[in-house]
């Protein structure tokens, strides 16, 4: 699925992230399975990743990333009529996280969904919220993407365990008198699920008791999945919206490791530079990364009026995703 924005102008107003305070480095993982912090680093590229409290849920982070977000924005939660959280560790089932936060909040008269895309969640969280703005069935949207995968790893597998680490981010979405949001590209192979999956998780049970609940990857089959995409989505993006890889002035790749982040800068020919890589101190986030990642970039003063920024997800399903925008400040 690919398109070009329509009609009035939308944009991110409003910006906000949050990660838990505690950080497990390399070398304390080296304590719990067979691994040490060279391994790590030339493999990923993480150094240290946050791992939330025992009591913290998939809410308690988003909280205060939604917070941020709407003062960000000066916009009062009462007055959001879409709320959606794009997340694969809710804080349960139902009542979804999204009604919620919007309880929380007080976004009393929002629309609220949880939204499961694995790690690209967050960019068809944003694709749907555009879509709802354009066609006139909103006006102000909160889009939060985040997850506790801390809680759905197996602490003994070292080829996941080294990869993963729990936060989330948050944006604000208002029509705007300038471009905004310029084309969107989304897309799913579920013939290669299989590769990233989380069995036993839902209504089709599996007997190996030993696997349910915790994360199963194919590295090899994911790695080449998701070099692959983070490159066709992005080129196919570009070319929609009649722009070319010279004009992208910040690019931000869901961040998952950085030989594959480097891996797609180098193939589009986007200069390193003009990368935003934080993977390195958060490890995969899944939904919490790309917004994770703007929001460090706007603290930095990277994201300036005018840019063209190119965000690109993938992830379970297999799935992926990317939006170009300019950035209206």
């Amino acid at each position: 699925m690919i398109g070009k924005a329509q009609g009035a102008p939308i944009s991110i107003t409003g910006l906000g992230a949050y990660v838990p305070n505690r950080i497990v480095t390399n070398d304390e993982l080296s304590t719990m399975v067979d691994t040490n912090d060279e391994w790590i680093m030339e493999r990923t590229g993480i150094r240290e990743r946050r791992i939330a409290a025992p009591e913290e849920a998939f809410t308690d982070l988003a909280l205060p990333a939604a917070r941020a977000a709407l003062a960000q924005a000066s916009m009062d939660a009462a007055d959001l009529d879409l709320l959606l959280c794009a997340t694969v560790t809710p804080d349960m089932m139902f009542p979804t996280s999204s009604a919620l936060l919007a309880d929380t909040l007080g976004a009393k008269d929002a629309a609220a969904y949880d939204l499961l895309a694995g790690c690209t969640g967050f960019m068809y969280a944003l694709v749907q919220a555009y879509g709802m703005m354009a066609a006139g069935l909103a006006e102000r949207a909160l889009v939060v993407g985040g997850d506790v995968l801390s809680r759905i790893l197996d602490w003994t597998d070292r080829s996941t365990v080294v990869l993963f680490g729990d936060g989330a981010g948050a944006v604000v979405l208002e029509k705007v008198d300038k471009p905004g949001f310029l084309g969107f590209e989304l897309g799913a192979d579920g013939a290669g699920g299989i590769h990233l999956s989380l069995p036993g998780s839902g209504s089709r049970r599996i007997d190996d008791a030993t696997g349910n609940g915790f994360v199963h990857m194919n590295g090899r089959e994911v790695f080449k999945f998701a070099t692959r995409v983070l490159v066709s989505s992005a080129e196919a993006v570009l070319e929609r919206c009649g722009a070319s890889v010279e004009d992208v002035d910040v690019y931000v790749p869901h961040q998952a490791n950085v030989r594959i982040m480097d891996h797609a800068a180098a193939k589009l020919g986007i200069p390193r530079e003009r990368m935003v890589v934080n993977v390195d101190r958060y490890g995969n986030t899944s939904s919490g990364s790309i917004p994770l990642a703007l929001a460090e970039a706007q603290a930095a003063g990277r994201l300036k009026e005018g840019d063209l920024v190119l965000m690109t997800g993938m992830g379970a399903g297999l799935t992926w995703g990317s939006a170009l925008m300019e950035w209206t400040g």
